[in-house]
């Protein structure tokens, strides 16, 4: 694994990777993350993946903050009937001069 994972001094969780990395305000936020992906996995009649700048294109309106999540750099968005998750944090854990040999 590329990464660890550390709890802050205030309790958030994240990544120990280039530098340290919030993803949750909490361990709960986490763990309620992971409850949703399960979720989304197993109910899901359609997943897209979508990456790079298409992330920054997507258009949120009518949706609203999973606010169990406890979101940082991870979040989760609901909307009538879509689960949206943004997981920021790992591209923003590692530098760009990062190389795997």
């Amino acid at each position: 694994m590329a990464h660890g994972f550390m709890i802050g001094s205030g309790g958030e969780f994240g990544i120990d990777a280039d530098r340290c990395t919030p993803l949750h305000a909490s361990t709960e936020g986490w763990v309620e993350a992971l409850a949703l992906a399960s979720h989304a996995g197993y109910w899901a009649k359609t997943i897209t993946k979508i990456s790079g700048s298409a992330v920054e294109d997507l258009n949120l309106n009518g949706f609203e903050p999973v606010p169990e999540v406890q979101g940082l750099a991870d979040t989760w968005w609901r909307g009538k009937d879509s689960l949206i998750a943004i997981y920021r944090g790992e591209a923003s854990g590692f530098s760009a001069a990062v190389r795997f040999l």
